[in-house]
Order: structure tokens, then sequence, then C-alpha cells
């Protein structure tokens, strides 16, 4: 893998992160000034930029490289979630919660070695 190829998978991580925070973002204001507000508009489509772009350099990644080596990266995706909701949308963080997305990353990490 190259530093550039390294770099892709880290903004396409983050990309997918991001856009997911958007969109919950955009789901929760929906309920209170519905879906013709900016409050919704703006966070609903960085969301969908941010998803998209994601997707599209997913598909990039998944020309160079095997399945199998891109997937453990998705791993990473979990807790990076998890931490920018307990930080950013102030979700509470739970014992469970944590124990349960260490051990989804670290299971798709022992899938990746087999």
């Amino acid at each position: 893998m190259t530093p550039i190829s390294f770099v892709i998978i880290l903004i396409a991580l983050t990309g997918h992160a991001a856009g997911e925070l958007f969109l919950k973002r955009a789901m929760d204001t929906s309920n209170a000034v519905g879906f013709r507000s900016r409050k919704f508009v703006a966070p609903f489509t960085a969301g969908i930029v941010l998803m998209t772009v994601q997707f599209f350099l997913g598909l990039g990644l998944l020309q160079r490289y095997d399945l199998s080596f891109i997937y453990p990266f998705q791993g990473l995706n979990v807790i990076l979630i998890t931490i920018a909701a307990a930080v950013l949308l102030r979700e509470k963080l739970t014992l469970q919660l944590v124990i349960g997305s260490a051990l989804i990353s670290a299971g798709i990490v022992l899938v990746s070695f087999s």
C-alpha cells in the first residue's frame, strides 16, 4: 500500500463518519423544524455529499485492492463514529457500547487475518 492509498482510505473513513453525523443531525432537527428549513437542508446536504464522496472513493479503492484488504478499515469506522457521536452529538457512551464497538472492531481485524 502506498502512502497516498492510505490517505485515501482515511479520507473515505472520515467522509463516511462525518456523513453519518451530519445525517443524524439533520434527522434530529427535522422533527422540530420540518424538511424545508435551512436547519434541516444544510446538514442533510452535507451528509449526502460526504457519503457520495466516500462511496466513489471506496469504489476507486476496490479497483486497486482486494475487499479483504479494504474491509478491516471499516472496523475503525465503528470506533470513529462512536467517539464522534459522544463528543459532537453528546450521545451517552455506555460501557456496553464501548465494549460492543471494541468487539466488533476486533472481530473484523481477526477475520481479515484469516
